[in-house]
């Protein structure tokens, strides 16, 4: 079974509580091996306030909470009836995990952990480009920068080669 990153939604106002009462919970209920870890997205905000810079935390998304997880029916339930929690995002029963560059892409902006993202790309080999202004151009991989998470990509646009900074997730291979 495979670990995902999935989304609860909570009462505004209860991200931190719920985060709580659900480690605590899954510490009673011996459920380690299932739900590994709960985060309440944060980032830092600097307020200027009488001359005076003072650096506060703040939510970047009020009302949800992250969880790492292998959904099963007793891990589903463990989270679903957690105090303050009101249900998991997604359509219908079944929840939907987050996509790994969205994992990422939180994970950073929050500063928790620098997530190594498994590159499957290298130098000159030929990509197209899945999103974005360039969407549906080919071009060939010139520069990984892997720190930023991006690709260095040339594409010919007018008869010339032009250089474009992608995400790895703007990018699909050319088999």
């Amino acid at each position: 079974m495979a670990k995902n990153w999935y989304v609860i939604h909570t009462y505004s106002g209860y991200e931190n509580k719920v985060k709580t009462n659900l480690e605590k919970r899954v510490e009673s209920m011996n459920m380690e091996d299932k739900i590994f870890r709960v985060l309440v997205p944060m980032e830092d905000e600097i307020e200027i306030k009488n001359g005076k810079k003072k650096v506060a935390k703040r939510k970047v998304f009020p009302g949800y909470v992250l969880v790492e997880m292998e959904m099963t029916d007793d891990s589903w339930y463990v989270v679903r009836n957690t105090p303050g929690v009101t249900g998991f995002v997604g359509t219908g029963a079944k929840p939907i995990p987050l996509l790994e560059h969205e994992v990422v892409s939180i994970l950073r902006q929050m500063g928790v952990e620098e997530v190594r993202t498994h590159i499957d790309y290298s130098i000159n080999q030929s990509v197209r480009v899945a999103s974005g202004p360039f969407k549906d151009f080919v071009g060939v991989v010139r520069e990984i920068l892997e720190d930023k998470g991006k690709l260095r990509v040339s594409v010919s646009m007018f008869g010339r080669e032009t250089p474009v900074e992608l995400d790895f997730a703007q990018v699909e291979k050319i088999d």
